[in-house]
């Protein structure tokens, strides 16, 4: 690489060495998935089959490994957010992950760790709701889940465990998860 005045690089001529360089730049920052680099090299103009080739190259050394980003994308983000599967799944499917990669990355998460975590993040926002009516309470805390991805029965069986265990009056409630709109 040549520096021109002022200090600035100028991007190789050769349209390989520069397709790698941009991958190898972008990967140093955080992973990525093949898909992406394949996106970032297509807005730089750089041809599909030279853009093939570096993506290959840079897969068969372990650089970019899809697999490996999602199982850890899915850790990542469910211990760090609280994503539910659903949730976690549409990340990665827009990140441009195979759908059979995708599958096995939230295959991974544990039912009962998943249900540990809505139970975690209601228990967290209960207090934040504690002078509202019962069904305000139901629908505030089942929406926080829902907004995460978790589904519906999970959503309403965890909110409505967590307010009789406060000891809220449940009377009111309807018994069966309400209607999804």
């Amino acid at each position: 690489m040549t520096r021109r005045r002022g200090g600035s690089a100028e991007p190789p001529a050769d349209p390989e060495a520069r397709a790698r360089e941009l991958c190898l730049r972008m990967l140093t920052s955080s992973p990525r998935t093949r898909a992406q680099l394949a996106d970032a090299l297509r807005r730089r103009d750089v041809p599909d089959e030279v853009a093939g080739r570096v993506l290959s190259r840079l897969t068969d050394v372990g650089l970019i490994d899809d697999e490996s980003f999602a199982r850890s994308w899915v850790e990542s983000r469910h211990a760090g957010r609280g994503l539910a599967r659903r949730a976690l799944a549409a990340e990665l499917r827009h990140r441009g992950v195979a759908a059979d990669t995708v599958e096995d990355a939230v295959d991974s998460l544990d039912p009962g760790r998943e249900e540990r975590t809505a139970r975690a993040l209601v228990d967290r926002r209960l207090p934040a709701t504690s002078g509202l009516d019962p069904a305000r309470r139901m629908r505030r805390l089942v929406g926080v889940l829902a907004r995460k991805g978790y589904p519906p029965g999970l959503c309403y069986r965890v909110v409505k465990e967590a307010l009789a265990d406060e000891g809220t009056d449940l009377d009111d409630l309807p018994d069966a998860a309400p209607p999804v709109d």
